[in-house]
């Protein structure tokens, strides 16, 4: 299929324009229905919950779809349906999907070279492997680079389509697997040169509008190209409308969004990752199932959209289902395996009959999940000891100044101040306290210069708890991302040592910061 893309039909093109043109409907909420109805028994969806529950994997939430429904789903307070979450990697699959929707446009083609694109930013002497590198090495990984030159460029360069172009190509341009995050950035780059719009725009009218996906937004580089291979927020139902797309073989609403073909050449294999691998280590890895473009293979001829920390987006065509999660897990192979576990054998090819009692007790869990708050012994007369002392801190590496703590019956009040500002921060008694700060919470490409530059304040639940009358610990979660900051502090003799760290770290990793008792003044 290498000269497809060239020879895609006018019909194509006009039903992709249709799509575009198709006015959003008031409510393009998937349907629900229940698990019976659609041959799932709820009490396997209630064991599959169960399960997360007693395992290491911090769901966030889950929506599970069969024939086109939504017959489960779940947020685990303080995370909710009207909240956006970072995709990190489940970026890359939309970042394809551009790619796909400009080759069905005639605006370029997966055997275009990709030094063609940019002659400005070539190095002056251009590899024979650079030159034979196309757009379909990016999309299948196999750009021919070693090591991954993404931290590296982003994190030195404000330049980064100069900064790509001018690491070695080591390898020949789709002879070997490396997962390369400036590769998918790359064909970002691409989409906006070719159509003149950034990536999140030009997807507009033709996905997130007839998916009726909103309030989504993209992180961009320093140069303003939105990142590609990360920085893309969407809710869990617009994740699972993505999924759903595939699934139909890029039709929605009657309407042929994306090209079928295109969905098939996306979603299969294009390159093994470890070729040499044994065979009993490639049956218990979704990791060495193949690659396809901008998207895994999974065992059970199921394919996913899959970003850090247990972002998923699983399509299981035998079965007419998607699964979605977001989560925060050490072991994303075992989240995946859950559902392996749980689900994949409880589906039926046939309709099962009405289980109220099953129905009603997995409602029951579903509306209950939540992530526990922080309890403490003590709150009381810890909180009247600190209430209104504000401490100056060391010099330390992540910019914190000082800190400065006010109590109320209900929740403790922290000003930090920082090299990036003050920052007042909310914390609920037992509670999670709902609150929007321009704090950045913990990430996992902090490095990047442009790191959640212009997006709108972010929404974190604070709650704190005293274990006695001289350590203070505080949890904020940033809910609109997998991850979680903790701050443990310790008083004694009118000083202060702050104890942080982020919750992708280890659990004895922290950085520790001394502080003494400064005079009070007023918060403005």
């Amino acid at each position: 299929m290498s000269c497809f893309f060239r020879r895609l039909t006018g019909i194509a093109i006009f039903l992709t324009a249709l799509a575009a043109c198709k006015p959003p409907e008031e409510d393009q909420s998937l349907p629900r229905a229940t698990p019976e109805s659609q041959g799932i028994p709820s009490a396997a969806i209630l064991r599959f919950v169960e399960a997360v529950e007693a395992s290491p994997h911090e769901l966030h939430s889950f929506m599970l779809l069969r024939h086109g429904a939504v017959v489960a789903e779940g947020w685990w307070d303080p995370y909710g349906p009207e909240l956006v979450h970072t995709l990190y990697s489940t970026s890359k699959s939309f970042t394809a999907t551009a790619v796909g929707v400009a080759a069905s446009e005639g605006l370029l083609s997966p055997d275009d070279r990709v030094v063609d694109f940019f002659p400005e930013s070539c190095p002056d002497s251009i590899s024979p492997n650079l030159a034979a590198m196309k757009v379909r090495h990016l999309l299948s990984m196999s750009a021919g680079q070693e090591p991954d030159p993404t931290f590296r460029v982003n994190s030195e360069q404000s330049d980064w389509v100069k900064g790509f172009l001018a690491t070695p190509v080591v390898h020949e341009p789709g002879s070997v697997f490396l997962y390369n995050t400036l590769a998918t950035y790359m064909l970002s780059a691409i989409v906006q040169k070719v159509s003149g719009e950034k990536l999140i725009d030009y997807l507009q009218p033709r996905l997130f509008g007839p998916l009726g996906i909103e309030g989504h937004d993209w992180e961009s580089c320093p140069m303003g190209i939105n990142v590609g291979g990360w920085g893309l927020r969407v809710h869990t139902e617009d994740m699972a409308r993505f999924g759903q797309l595939f699934l139909q073989k890029g039709q929605w609403g009657g309407v042929q969004v994306l090209p079928a073909a295109w969905v098939e050449e996306a979603s299969s294999i294009k390159i093994e990752q470890a070729p040499g691998a044994p065979q009993e280590e490639k049956d218990a890895s979704d990791w060495l199932q193949g690659y396809c473009y901008q998207m895994w293979r999974c065992r059970h001829n199921a394919y996913r959209a899959d970003g850090a920390f247990g972002q998923f987006i699983i399509v299981m065509p035998e079965l007419d289902a998607v699964m979605v999660m977001t989560a925060e897990t050490p072991d994303m192979q075992g989240q995946i395996n859950l559902v392996w576990e749980h689900l994949l054998p409880a589906f039926s090819i046939e309709r099962l009959p009405a289980d109220p009692g099953a129905e009603a007790a997995l409602s029951k869990k579903l509306a209950s999940l939540a992530l526990p708050a922080p309890r403490g012994v003590g709150t009381n007369a810890a909180a009247a000891g600190l209430s209104g002392k504000r401490f100056a801190l060391e010099t330390n590496d992540l910019g914190l100044t000082e800190f400065r703590f006010d109590f109320t019956d209900e929740r403790c009040e922290v000003v930090l101040k920082a090299e990036s500002g003050t920052h007042i921060l909310y914390f609920g008694s037992g509670a999670w306290h709902l609150s929007e700060t321009t704090r950045r919470g913990p990430y996992l490409v902090s490095r990047a210069p442009n790191h959640l530059t212009g997006l709108p304040p972010f929404v974190v639940a604070g709650a704190f708890e005293c274990t006695d009358e001289s350590i203070l610990s505080l949890t904020l979660r940033y809910i609109e991302s997998p991850h979680t900051e903790y701050f443990v502090c310790r008083f004694q003799d009118n000083g202060l040592e702050v104890r942080r760290r982020s919750s992708f770290e280890r659990p004895d990793n922290w950085a520790v910061i001394a502080g003494t008792e400064a005079e009070e003044v007023s918060v403005q």
